[in-house]
């Protein structure tokens, strides 16, 4: 009789133990391509946000920094980005809207760098969440445009890949960027080792479907997962993306992205 007591005061005891806990997924995937390790970051309705610089007007430079200059709305951020090209104090060297206000305008002269292998782009979020991806030469200003960010060069434009890479350079660096996914919902991509151009567009065309990608940056290129508690600490960083959990409140801000 003990024996069977003892079975069954098991038996209830284990019924009443609580359930695992449900741990928080992240919206970063690891993904291998072409021999290459690449973090890919997607949230469909995720709130896409552009920050460059706090309430005082000087640039965040790093992920510690913007995440004081968020407050409570920290607690939210699904995943951020480094954005788009700077200049030596952090400042966009191209288009820049946050929150409908045009900070800096569209840049169309030729010169050196990365941001003039032509065509650069836009990544731009309109007021309805939509996010797209265009050559600085399409670009046209609209009340509507809440966020943009300016960048180069363009890694994929309708379907084909930029005409200007090899078809994988000599040169590697780390690199981050973004596409659209077909379904609408923008994918922000950091390599996970130094790639060339053309393997880094393909990754956007060929194993992520996006007809049209932007190219972000290099050496500097940075990922902020919490759920991953992964904050790459370069020092120097210039124009932030930002998606916020789904859901998350954010008086005044730009509606979720559609996918």
């Amino acid at each position: 009789m003990l024996r069977l007591f003892l079975l069954a005061f098991g038996f209830l005891s284990a019924c009443r133990q609580p359930a695992p806990a449900q741990f928080p997924r992240s919206a970063c995937t690891a993904a291998s391509f072409e021999g290459s390790r690449f973090t890919a970051c997607s949230l469909a309705n995720g709130r896409v946000e552009l920050r460059l610089a706090d309430g005082r007007g000087f640039p965040y430079r790093t992920f510690a920094a913007l995440e004081t200059g968020l407050g409570r709305d920290a607690r939210n951020v699904a995943f951020a980005m480094n954005a788009g090209m700077f200049d030596e104090k952090g400042r966009a060297i191209g288009l820049f809207v946050e929150d409908g206000r045009q900070a800096h305008k569209i840049n169309l002269r030729n010169g050196g760098g990365n941001f003039h292998l032509l065509p650069n782009g836009v990544f731009l979020v309109r007021g309805s969440g939509k996010a797209e991806i265009q050559p600085s030469s399409r670009y046209e200003p609209s009340p509507d445009i809440r966020y943009a960010t300016q960048s180069g060069p363009m890694l994929v434009i309708d379907g084909k890949i930029n005409s200007k890479f090899d078809l994988d350079g000599e040169s590697r660096n780390l690199r981050n960027g973004v596409g659209i996914e077909q379904n609408g919902t923008p994918v922000f991509v950091i390599s996970e080792e130094p790639v060339s151009f053309g393997k880094f567009a393909r990754f956007f065309r060929d194993a992520l479907g996006a007809r049209n990608a932007l190219y972000f940056d290099g050496s500097v290129s940075s990922l902020w997962d919490p759920v991953n508690e992964r904050r790459d600490t370069h020092d120097e960083l210039g124009p932030m993306v930002i998606v916020f959990k789904a859901g998350a409140s954010a008086p005044g801000r730009a509606s979720p992205a559609k996918s």
